[in-house]
């Protein structure tokens, strides 16, 4: 990565921009409760969430019952975990550190910033909203945004076409292998952060093109192209 490319950046939101297992967990473990299953730890939840709701709750209902679940009973599932997600939403998420400060500074050097995770539309807005982080966001894609969602490269491709760069003038932030992979299959820069839920993983083993301990550490490696541009 040559942080001079860099025009525009975007973030995944859960476990880089919010701490949001502690809901999650609570709203799969009402459902489970609902279903009369074993109940996950809020641990367990950190190790399956990344994939989207539907993921996170098939691994939750075949660790629970201790066998692959059919499409149809999660399909019956679904709807309750959703409401429960709904119920809980924003009553015991975080912001990580320095995320709003960072999110700051990024606004005020012109870059423009785009939301891509695979939390679905209806949850994420909101979200971002109760947080106060929706203005910071010229594009806000969810999991059911597009036909296909993280680690493809669709979701990356969209930003780059609405934000007129090429592919390498972008930069992907997350948490996740499927951060690093829909940059790497779509031609774009990224930062792994060491913090977030990478299924127990090293991000590092990913292959990012950076990896950061701290969200603040953003700014450290974009730098030199802020001095660029004001040489």
């Amino acid at each position: 990565m040559n942080p001079s490319d860099i025009k525009a950046i975007a973030f995944d939101l859960d476990g880089t921009l919010i701490d949001s297992v502690p809901d999650l967990a609570a709203a799969t473990q009402a459902t489970l409760k609902e279903l009369t299953l074993p109940l996950c730890s809020e641990q367990q939840v950190r190790s399956w969430v990344g994939n989207g709701a539907r993921i996170l709750m098939k691994r939750a209902l075949s660790w629970s019952m201790d066998t692959d679940v059919s499409d149809e009973y999660l399909d019956n599932a679904m709807p309750g975990f959703m409401q429960h997600y709904q119920d809980h939403l924003e009553k015991h998420s975080r912001l990580y550190p320095d995320v709003v400060a960072v999110l700051d500074v990024l606004k005020a050097q012109g870059y423009p910033i785009a939301l891509v995770t695979n939390k679905p539309y209806r949850f994420t807005v909101p979200l971002l909203q109760a947080f106060g982080l929706d203005s910071y966001f010229s594009l806000v894609l969810g999991g059911d945004s597009l036909a296909e969602m993280k680690p493809s490269p669709l979701p990356l491709q969209k930003v780059i076409s609405e934000f007129g760069i090429t592919a390498n003038q972008l930069l992907m932030v997350g948490d996740s292998r499927n951060d690093i992979l829909a940059a790497k299959a779509a031609g774009a820069a990224s930062i792994g952060l060491t913090y977030g839920y990478n299924y127990g993983e090293d991000i590092g083993l990913c292959g990012p093109d950076a990896v950061c301990n701290d969200f603040s550490e953003i700014l450290a490696i974009l730098e030199s192209r802020q001095a660029v541009l004001e040489h």
